[in-house]
């Protein structure tokens, strides 16, 4: 019997490069969107969900049982990323990244974990990010709404362990997808004290169009799906994004900040 597999934020990005790898392996995907009418050319069906509106993900949740009677997979891909300086950046636009980033992950499993105790099983895989394991300048919002999810997956995977459900993170590096298009950005304002904020914006936006294909997510997904303990945390990406981690632990605080500064010229 296939998997049914559930996408948040899967019209796109890595999300669509998931939920198409996922179809070709026979899996039973659903992905989502604000706005699914959109995207009836999807391999995979699209259906309405909003992370920030917590009776959309009921109601999805609902649908997919209709019809296939369980859910076996969860992958929290949907997100935002935003940019800039942390003093400049108004709190609507905090509170949006964290409601999006954080409390819509956790709202989804909430709403499938009643279900996974049900038929005794299920994993739920969260979408994080490299940039979720260090204090980023002028992404310092977005790592922090990263990195609270890592801590949340680290938590609630303890919390389900008896109820047969695995749980995890996979952090991607930088991929080569839209997400700059739907970024928050600071106003890049010439009377700002940041006078820095927009080569630094300039850097960040060059790496992810240069960047890898989001494909390298979908077949990491596909490994863990196929695991059966998976492990606590996952990484993708370039070499040096993934051994900028590993750098973190071993290095004193401040060396390690004296690279962050020098990589973004700060």
């Amino acid at each position: 019997m296939s998997k049914v597999v559930l996408i948040t934020g899967g019209s796109s990005g890595i999300g669509k490069s998931i939920g198409e790898y996922l179809t070709d392996k026979g899996f039973k995907v659903y992905g989502t969107s604000r706005n699914p009418e959109r995207y009836s050319n999807s391999k995979f069906p699209i259906i309405a969900l909003d992370v920030n509106r917590p009776e959309t993900i009921t109601l999805a949740i609902s649908e997919i049982l209709k019809t296939e009677n369980r859910i076996d997979v969860v992958i929290n891909n949907a997100g935002v990323g935003i940019t800039g300086a942390i003093e400049e950046i108004p709190n609507e636009q905090i509170q949006h990244n964290f409601d999006t980033n954080v409390f819509g992950p956790i709202n989804v499993i909430k709403a499938v974990l009643p279900q996974m105790r049900k038929q005794n099983g299920g994993l739920v895989i969260n979408i994080t990010s490299i940039a979720g394991y260090m204090g980023l300048p002028y992404r310092g919002v977005y790592s922090a709404s990263k990195g609270a999810l890592e801590l949340i997956t680290e938590a609630l995977r303890m919390e389900v362990k008896d109820f047969n459900i695995k749980m995890t993170n996979i952090a991607p590096g930088d991929f080569a997808t839209n997400i700059a298009a739907g970024r928050f950005h600071a106003t890049v304002n010439p009377n700002s004290p940041y006078t820095k904020y927009k080569s630094v914006l300039s850097d960040i936006d060059e790496h992810v169009n240069s960047s890898g294909d989001p494909i390298a997510v979908a077949k990491k997904v596909f490994e863990v799906i196929n695991t059966k303990n998976p492990k606590v945390h996952y990484k993708v990406g370039a070499f040096m994004q993934k051994f900028s981690i590993v750098l973190k632990r071993i290095l004193p605080d401040t060396l390690y900040e004296k690279l962050l500064l020098n990589h973004y010229n700060l």
